[in-house]
């Protein structure tokens, strides 16, 4: 059984994940996520050492979902053969990705990638990615740009909602792409 501190502390980061995915990092203030969790701002902050810490926090425990998915989608993938793999593999990020709140997690990290800390968490979420493909999945260097380059293809259709808009300008950018409603 967890104790009471590891249990806020995993309500904590569920919290901040789908509150910091709504308003990013500069424009989520600590009580909200505190309040979304149902502890105080003061426990939070203790938890965490500041909104900086629990927003990378947030970010290290998306990514952590991304790879733990992928891992499971690999090891039930029909099809060993490195190509069919990392598209099995990717039809598993996209349902995850349905979920907003990681996918606008993700594309709000990036925007303050350049807060040092942030960066570096994104850094090693796709660092792990990499890895994973490499060793897991048996992709090469071009492999694995062709994947995270698809990835953030699906990001700017879905937070766009570019599969909406029925103009030929974009079925140009979603020919072909996959993603759950």
């Amino acid at each position: 059984m967890r104790s009471t501190a590891e249990a806020r502390r995993a309500a904590l980061l569920d919290a901040a994940v789908s509150v910091f995915a709504r308003n990013g990092f500069h424009a989520t203030p600590v009580t909200a996520v505190a309040a979304a969790a149902g502890i105080s701002e003061a426990y939070a902050l203790r938890l965490f050492a500041g909104k900086l810490g629990l927003f990378v926090a947030a970010v290290e425990s998306c990514y952590e979902r991304i790879i733990t998915t992928m891992e499971t989608a690999a090891e039930q993938a029909p099809d060993r053969d490195p190509e069919k793999l990392l598209e099995h593999i990717g039809d598993r990020y996209a349902e995850l990705i349905a979920d907003r709140d990681l996918l606008m997690l993700q594309v709000h990290a990036q925007s303050v990638a350049d807060i040092p800390e942030v960066g570096a968490a994104v850094r090693a979420g796709f660092r792990r990615l990499v890895a994973f493909l490499r060793t897991t999945a048996g992709a090469d260097d071009r492999a694995i740009q062709h994947f995270i380059a698809y990835g953030q293809l699906c990001h700017l259709i879905v937070t766009a909602g570019l599969d909406r808009v029925e103009e030929s300008w974009a079925g140009a950018i979603t020919a072909g792409m996959y993603h759950v409603p």
